[in-house]
């Protein structure tokens, strides 16, 4: 079945779910859940995949072993597509508040750290970034990422880029909220379009960041 667009019943399930977030009010509504939210995301990502590739659905259930909050179950469902070569990914979630849009690099080891903190400072790289950053900006994305409190050395505050040397990881988002497309087949091309718009950052960090390089000990 293709994708139509999220029902009203899918916000109500995560308005109930943020209210009693137990497993009896999981069981009682598990058939709202597969019905109304996780058929419906699966439609949407197998429509996207020609374009975008597989996404990885993460599971409803929290890992709460090292966590003060044991509430059982994410509030929100969402999906990632992981590109090749250290592409950013590609993520969307659907949650009482609607739907949340976003891409980038999430979370980061040490070398790719230094490796992003090194194209910001390189001039030609630097300056690419905050043009393609730019754009985000006036296309209604957030950019954010883990910082440092402080600019890292060997620079400091009067670098001409020292606001994106503070990063540690490196996104951009939109929340688009509940507008009245998300009931339609229209969320389709709108998260494409969100998509589309975060690939350049994509392959930006791809080119000068990449996945994490095992060191080996000698």
């Amino acid at each position: 079945m293709g994708f139509s667009g999220f029902p009203e019943s899918a916000l109500v399930f995560f308005e109930g779910l943020e209210a009693d977030n137990s497993k009896t009010y999981w069981t009682d509504h598990r058939e709202v859940y597969d019905d109304a939210v996780r058929a419906p995301l699966q439609a949407l990502l197998d429509e996207l995949e020609p374009e975008f590739g597989a996404a990885k659905v993460f599971r409803p259930h929290r890992d709460v072993r090292f966590s003060k909050d044991k509430s059982p179950y994410k509030t929100q469902a969402a999906a990632a597509v992981h590109g090749a070569d250290g592409d950013g990914a590609l993520y969307l979630a659907l949650s009482a508040q609607g739907l949340f849009l976003a891409g980038g690099y999430w979370q980061t080891q040490s070398d790719q750290v230094r490796r992003l903190r090194d194209a910001v400072a390189e001039d030609a790289s630097g300056r690419r970034l905050v043009v393609l950053l730019d754009r985000l900006l006036d296309a209604g994305f957030e950019i954010g990422g883990e910082k440092l409190k402080r600019v890292p050395k060997p620079w400091d505050g009067e670098h001409p880029r020292a606001g994106l040397l503070l990063h540690k990881s490196l996104t951009a988002s939109r929340a688009l909220g509940q507008p009245g497309w998300l009931h339609t087949p229209e969320v389709a091309e709108r998260v494409a379009d969100a998509w589309r718009a975060v690939r350049p950052l994509n392959g930006w960090l791809a080119r000068h960041v990449g996945p994490h390089r095992d060191v080996v000990q000698h």
